[in-house]
């Protein structure tokens, strides 16, 4: 007997609409980018409509465009993502919640410990969508004057990921530089979720011991990008690692996360029938 296959459907969220006009939109609420009741609303309807995940993009800077055009976008401000998802999880109780979150200019220790928090306070609903970050402006914002190559970025990533789940900041790299780094940022990160085995929590209040030390993992990671001694200080998340996401569509992004708890995320355009995207 063939074996259902089910659709998976995630609200790529930013966190109401991608489009920067969408606040016009007749019926729209103008403020909802920024209104907690409106976003609440949002991400309850859905859950009840059966969505998996309420996807949040992110930036780090400003939209660089024409004022004449960024002063009609409704994209110029907008909540955090750890920040907006933590208070949905207490609002919700199935869908899951994605944040985006940059290799290229964070701490693999910070972005562990804020993932491995949202799991926690969601009851294991967290999800990393893995991004690197090539806008000059965030790179100015971060104090660095020149901006990295894409391929180190990425290889940040992996290495911070691998920290994280298993933490250091130079200057900006271009392409093939950042997606290196984004690998090795990805395997620390993952690493640093890996600090305490699931059952390293004992809790006995009549012995008074309250974690086993023989189930704590020191990282003690040195790479080429980063150097993070480890262990993270919160409990492994509920999920172990929470769910990875990419949306990238470049070779280098696709081949970011390297292991089997993924998810590819990739608007799709209206197509041809035969065309590679209507099969996918």
């Amino acid at each position: 007997m063939t074996q259902k296959r089910q659709l998976r459907l995630g609200a790529f969220m930013r966190p109401v609409s991608l489009h920067t006009g969408a606040w016009r939109y007749p019926g729209a609420f103008p403020d909802a980018n920024f209104n907690f009741a409106h976003l609440k609303r949002f991400a309850q309807t859905l859950e009840a409509a059966k969505f998996d995940a309420f996807f949040m993009a992110d930036h780090l800077a400003v939209l660089n465009m024409p004022i004449e055009a960024l002063k009609r976008s409704h994209t110029v401000t907008s909540f955090e993502p750890f920040t907006l998802l933590s208070a949905l999880a207490a609002v919700t109780d199935h869908i899951g919640l994605v944040a985006t979150a940059s290799t290229t200019f964070d701490a693999p220790y910070h972005v562990a410990r804020r993932f491995a928090s949202l799991d926690h306070i969601s009851g294991g609903r967290a999800g990393w969508n893995i991004v690197t970050t090539s806008n000059p402006d965030a790179a100015l914002n971060f104090g660095l004057e020149d901006h990295v190559e894409h391929g180190e970025r990425y290889r940040r990533a992996r290495e911070f990921y691998d920290v994280v789940t298993g933490f250091g900041l130079e200057d900006h790299v271009e392409h093939g530089e950042r997606y290196r780094r984004a690998r090795e940022f990805y395997d620390v990160v993952t690493g640093l979720w890996d600090s305490f085995a699931d059952d390293a929590f004992v809790r006995d209040q009549q012995s008074g011991l309250y974690f086993d030390p023989a189930r704590l993992h020191l990282l003690d990671h040195k790479g080429p990008q980063l150097a993070v001694r480890g262990p993270l200080n919160i409990a492994r998340p509920p999920q172990g690692w929470p769910v990875i996401v990419q949306a990238g569509a470049s070779e280098a992004g696709r081949s970011l996360p390297p292991r089997p708890q993924r998810l590819y995320s990739r608007p799709m355009p209206i197509s041809q029938p035969g065309s590679a995207s209507s099969r996918m």
